[in-house]
This record gives C-alpha cells, sequence and structure tokens, in this order.
C-alpha cells in the first residue's frame, strides 16, 4: 500500500514527506482494517513533521482522522465487520484503569493520540489503518467519508467542551471565541444546536461574515482592542444581562484574562489551546468573587464522538471543507495548514493518487 512516510524532522514537510509504498498493517486480534477514503489534516500533523513541541517516533505516518471501510478484523473483534464504514476515535486508552472506566478516557495515564503519538509507521495518511474494534465509529449511510473525517476531530473537541465540560444548557449566553477556527465553527454549531444566544469572534469582515452564515447571532472583531466591551454591551443591551454564561476558549494568551472578565457570577470558561501563548495575567478576585470555573479540556470519549455523528447525519452539526486533495498533493495539504490560508478542513483522498 502506499502511505505518507517520514523519516525525519523538517519545517518544510516538502522536503522529508514522502509517498512510499509499505506493507498494510498487521491486525492484532482486537484490531480492525480500514481501507481510508478520506483522511483530514490537524495541526498536529504539523507538530509531527517539525518534532516540536515533542519528538514523535519516527519513521513516522500522521493523520489523527480517517474515515473508510472496514476490510479485515482480528479474532477477537465482534461488534465491527467486514464492509463497515467507519471513523477513527483517536483517543487510545487503556479502558481498564480507574480513569477510562468511570468515563474519563481522555484522562487515562496511558493516552495516546493516534498518528501524532503513535509509531513507528502507525497513523491515517495511508490507503489502509489499523485500529483497535473500540476506537472506531461506525457512520450513517447519509454521512459521506469526506464529512466523517472533517467533523470527527473538530467536533469530539467542541463536543466534549460545551456538552462534556462546561454542561451547557439551553438558553444560555455563550461566547466562542476565534469562530472561524475549526473548533469554533463546530461550537457555534453546538451552542445553536442547545438553542443559546451565540457571540463570537472573529479577525477580518469575510470571517465575520462567515460566522453570521454558520449560525452566530452576533460577530465582534477581535482584532478591535476593545473587542471585549463590544461583548459586554451586547450581553447588556441585546441580553439584558452581566456577562456570559460560557466562554469557549482556544486562543489563550493575548484574549485570556479578558475573556475571565466577561463571565457573569458563576459562569465557566473551558479551555482546549492557547495558539497566542501560554502565559497569562489574570485578576484572581474575578475567580474567588464571583465563583468561577475555569476548565481544561483535551479529546473527548468515544459515546461523545458517536452523539457528533448523529447530530451531523441529522444535518444540526455540519463540516466545513475548504479543500479535498488527491494522495499524490498531500504536501499541498501541509502547506495550507502551515501558512493558515483556509477557511474550514483539509483533507486528502488516499485511494486517488
Amino acid at each position: 500500500m502506499k502511505a505518507a512516510v517520514f523519516s525525519e524532522y523538517s519545517k518544510d514537510p516538502s522536503k522529508v514527506v514522502k509517498i512510499t509504498e509499505i506493507d498494510r498493517p498487521k491486525l492484532k486480534s482486537n484490531e480492525v482494517l480500514i481501507k481510508v477514503e478520506s483522511a483530514a489534516f490537524n495541526y498536529n500533523d504539523l507538530w509531527a513533521v517539525w518534532g516540536e513541541p515533542i519528538k514523535i517516533p519516527l519513521p513516522h505516518i500522521s493523520g489523527t482522522d480517517i474515515a473508510g471501510t472496514v476490510t479485515d478484523i482480528g479474532s477477537a473483534v465482534t461488534t465491527i465487520k467486514v464492509g463497515d464504514r467507519v471513523v477513527s476515535h483517536a483517543n487510545l486508552s487503556c479502558r481498564t484503569c480507574y480513569l477510562c472506566t468511570s468515563g474519563r478516557e481522555y484522562d487515562c495515564n496511558s493516552r495516546l493520540v493516534w498518528g501524532f503519538q503513535t509509531g513507528p509507521l502507525w497513523g491515517g495518511f495511508a490507503q489502509f489503518a489499523k485500529l483497535p474494534e473500540v476506537n472506531v465509529v461506525k457512520l450513517p449511510s447519509g454521512i459521506s467519508f469526506n464529512d466523517a473525517a472533517a467533523i470527527a476531530m473538530v467536533g469530539l473537541t467542541s463536543w466534549h467542551m460545551l456538552v462534556g465540560r462546561a454542561k451547557i444548557v439551553p438558553g444560555q449566553c455563550v461566547l466562542i471565541m476565534g469562530g472561524t477556527s475549526g473548533v469554533g465553527m463546530v461550537g457555534i454549531q453546538i451552542a445553536k444546536l442547545y438553542n443559546c444566544n451565540v457571540i463570537t469572534t472573529a479577525g477580518n469582515k469575510d470571517k465575520m461574515d462567515k460566522c453570521f452564515e454558520i449560525g452566530a447571532d452576533y460577530v465582534v472583531n477581535h482584532r478591535d482592542p476593545d473587542w471585549y466591551k463590544t461583548v459586554r454591551s451586547i450581553t447588556k443591551s441585546k441580553m439584558g444581562g452581566e456577562g456570559v454564561d460560557i466562554i469557549f476558549e482556544h486562543i489563550g494568551k493575548s484574549v485570556f484574562a479578558k475573556a475571565v472578565s466577561l463571565l457573569k457570577m458563576g459562569g465557566t470558561l473551558v479551555s482546549t489551546g492557547a495558539t497566542t501563548g501560554y502565559n497569562s495575567n489574570l485578576d484572581l478576585r474575578y475567580l474567588f468573587f464571583r465563583g468561577l470555573n475555569l476548565i481544561g479540556s483535551t479529546q473527548g470519549t468515544k459515546a461523545e464522538l458517536e452523539d457528533v455523528i448523529y447530530w451531523t447525519n441529522k444535518g444540526k452539526i455540519r463540516p466545513v471543507i475548504d479543500a479535498i486533495l488527491p494522495f499524490s498533493r498531500i504536501i499541498e495539504g501541509y502547506a495550507k495548514m502551515a501558512s493558515g490560508d483556509h477557511f474550514g478542513k483539509i483533507l486528502v483522498t488516499p485511494q486517488s493518487i
């Protein structure tokens, strides 16, 4: 089979990532073999080839979000059969420790992100890939392979942030920071699914217009130094309240302290990243006098991915796709990811060379 392989790190993926002929994966008894029809890029695919912030196993195949058809199963597999259409749940955990058995598999001490921390040569940018039976979710016939690959990681991350961690309820005021990011676009849709009032931020008029198209009620330009004052004004004049109930945050240093100041009494900020930096000066009086909740979040559970797939099939969550590339043009996908010059997910189709 063909796979996108690199054997050394580089800031320039075109110098090291090569389409290479390798053997198909050999299955363990609990694993399934998937013919990969679509695979989505994530930022950790750049981290992997850069070798930063962590060194991953070499030689390496990246790719955490795949969708395709099961072509073979191990002897112990009972819930998946050959011919099933599936999508990957990339959160590999032991499934037996206290954290896993209490529904917190994302906190497992043995947790690895498949296609990023795994290897050598174990990821999704390949014509065939293997996964444990517990790490695949069946797809309904109404969801295409491209839509499934596009929604897997961003949908799971966003659902876990808002539903699993922040415990969103209908009617709340929700602020989605970075509404045109992958997670931001899904976050807007989940908040509207829960019939919430949604404020989001974006960096220019085109992106602000796209946020309205996705479903945001109000959009604020976060390049305006007084963006947070605009948000506070909206909550007062349009919603009759003092601040927001939930903040969906993944930007970090440049906005974190101002974002916390926008929470109403007992409000919740849930964070899953810090693209502008990890250090932030926070006035702790906001925390204890207002009884705020500051919550961290990573990937969610397989059950949460099943919820995302259910609502995607119902048309309530819509994947946003920027480009679908044949496998031979995978380097273009790396370049688009690195440049930030895209709106929505970048996909490759490994069966199209």
